[in-house]
């Protein structure tokens, strides 16, 4: 059985404690600055910190990193153009496995050259800063490229089914999560483009 936990201790930043609850073997991704509730959730639980994953090297994400590897262990995986300190770089489509659960790469730059989505069982999609609810990640801070974001919106996630559940990298939404569907139907970012009316969407102030 998937525990599945979303943690929200200081500031708008997510992060995600992904565990199989029969081998104990646990995920965190964008440990952020929830290190605290993170530890403290993964001795109650005598979980095995196994991976620290980052969906892109923003320090808002990568905050937390060094303190639990120091304390568990736990390898940083990092998507490959990262800059991030790492242990372990995954490439596009890749998977890696906590316990049987399954979280694979979707390689999704825009926001960072480095950004990625995770897909958990199949199931729930952690976002990072690709996509929030009822928005998305900006394209104008360094690396940034908006026509990169498109193709990662358009012909990546929305590729995906509606039912699949939407967990962001920041609580900039109306509610914490969403779907797929969801978010094709009411985010104003998704309403169909082209790719020069998206960079022009993009570029409004």
């Amino acid at each position: 059985m998937m525990f599945f936990m979303q943690i929200q201790q200081h500031g708008d930043n997510f992060s995600y404690l992904v565990a199989d609850e029969e081998t104990k073997e646990a995920a965190v991704i964008d440990p952020s600055y929830n290190a605290d509730a993170i530890i403290k959730t993964v001795k109650a639980k005598f979980f095995i910190l196994k991976y620290i994953i980052n969906t892109h090297g923003h320090s808002d994400h990568t905050a937390g990193n060094t303190e639990l590897h120091s304390i568990f262990g736990a390898k940083i995986v990092v998507h490959k153009p990262s800059k991030t300190e790492y242990d372990i770089q995954l490439e596009d489509g890749e998977t890696l496995y906590v316990g049987k659960i399954p979280i694979t790469v979707l390689y999704t730059p825009g926001h960072t050259p480095d950004g990625i989505c995770l897909l958990v069982d199949n199931q729930k999609l952690l976002t990072g800063d690709t996509l929030f609810v009822g928005e998305c990640g900006r394209t104008d801070l360094p690396g940034g490229n908006a026509k990169s974001l498109y193709d990662s919106l358009f012909n990546k996630l929305m590729k995906l089914d509606d039912n699949v559940e939407v967990y962001p990298g920041h609580d900039y939404g109306t509610k914490p999560l969403s779907t797929i569907g969801n978010e094709r139907k009411t985010n104003y970012v998704l309403q169909p483009r082209t790719l020069k009316d998206f960079l022009d969407f993009m570029s409004q102030p």
